[in-house]
């Protein structure tokens, strides 16, 4: 599938409740053709619930799902031409590798040269050509992983979903593993879209991510700009690590200006807000922190060692501040922090990460109900 063969998938309006509870509530977006979108959040945001119901395994309370010109919305999961990858695999223990990702093509009655030729290609695409007559019991979990990837793939599906697939891959795979389905995704030009909870992931795979949070997008966009540009406080500390503080905000004739902890920083032109003076938070991401035993007339914040964990070429340390209890990392040395030690921590302005304020009547807008996810 090239680029121009790719769909945009549309969701207008989309809710999904189980009785009183609203696991997903008015949703309205739209996926990239031929990129690769992460629902991202903790347990109970949403997101496998908004995965299940593009692939038709849910059908929606409110709303409607477009894959391109066509409204799938009441289409079953079978006529909506998805494939997807389960976080359990999903293979049939009693067939080789070959009749696992064949399995589609064989129920789609397709002839059985056509099958073995389709086959051999999508396990090349994984890297397990040769593999054909084991069984899933005789593979490694990662392997296991590029045989339910290939069968997904092999169908040729307009849409691809991945429901958490690297949950049950040991943790020095998984690296590999996300590296291949990006280039896999990329490769197909297949529109997909992605489950996880892990921002690491869910940032190295993605063109863009979706940050979901009781039911509702938090923000969307490339993972490079909700890491830099968090619009609320939540998607800030979900994404990456983040000390969020509260600050205040003054201007003047010329300036604009943040004080917090003691500490008063002019803002770049880059950096400047249209908002009048008052309160704001900030965050502060652990390497915008400069940890120094001695301090400079700006842009530093005095504190108190409280906590240091050795992490091989970093140290760890916990920081009391005048702000709170800040976290950040420096490099090994031979003579690190310790607890009690006084130190300086220096920010420099360009780095600062203002968090905009979000408008009270936005959040009465949203129920305060319960959620729910499968996930």
């Amino acid at each position: 599938m090239t680029q121009t063969d790719s769909i945009k998938i549309v969701l207008k309006n989309v809710s999904k409740h189980f009785g009183q509870v609203k696991a997903v509530d008015q949703i309205s977006t739209e996926f990239a053709p031929g990129s690769m979108t992460t629902l991202l959040g903790p347990s109970g945001c949403g997101k496998t619930t908004l995965l299940r119901l593009i692939s038709g395994l849910e059908a929606v309370t409110a709303g409607e799902i477009w894959f391109g010109d066509e409204n799938v919305t009441d289409l079953s999961a079978t006529r909506r031409d998805v494939g997807m990858v389960f976080q359990s695999y999903a293979l049939f223990p009693h067939m080789t590798v070959a009749r696992n990702v064949g399995y589609g093509l064989n129920v789609l009655k397709t002839d059985p040269h056509q099958i073995a030729e389709q086959v051999q290609q999508s396990l090349k695409m994984v890297n397990l050509d040769g593999y054909q007559k084991r069984h899933p019991d005789e593979l490694s979990g990662g392997q296991q992983q590029r045989v339910a990837v290939a069968r997904a793939m092999v169908l040729k599906p307009k849409v691809l979903l991945f429901d958490e697939p690297l949950s049950n891959i040991d943790s020095k795979l998984r690296r590999s593993m996300r590296d291949d389905i990006r280039m896999l995704q990329q490769s197909s030009g297949i529109t997909s879209v992605y489950v996880t909870h892990d921002q690491a992931e869910a940032l190295a795979v993605s063109d863009e991510v979706i940050v979901m949070h009781d039911g509702w997008i938090e923000q969307q966009g490339p993972p490079k700009s909700l890491y830099h540009l968090p619009q609320t406080e939540f998607v800030a500390n979900f994404i990456g690590e983040s000390n969020v503080v509260d600050a205040v905000l003054e201007n003047d004739a010329e300036s604009q200006w943040v004080v917090f902890g003691g500490t008063r920083i002019r803002l770049p032109e880059s950096k400047k807000l249209p908002e009048r003076s008052g309160r704001i938070k900030l965050s502060l991401r652990p390497e915008m922190l400069h940890i120094k035993a001695e301090g400079t007339r700006e842009w530093t914040l005095k504190g108190v060692i409280r906590q240091s964990a050795y992490m091989g070429p970093v140290f760890e340390y916990s920081i009391d501040t005048d702000v709170g209890s800040l976290f950040t990392r420096a490099p090994a040395t031979d003579q690190p922090f310790r607890p009690n030690d006084k130190v300086y921590l220096t920010i420099h302005p360009e780095d600062l990460i203002i968090i905009p304020a979000v408008a009270a009547d936005v959040i009465a807008e949203r129920d305060t109900g319960s959620r729910f996810d499968d996930t």
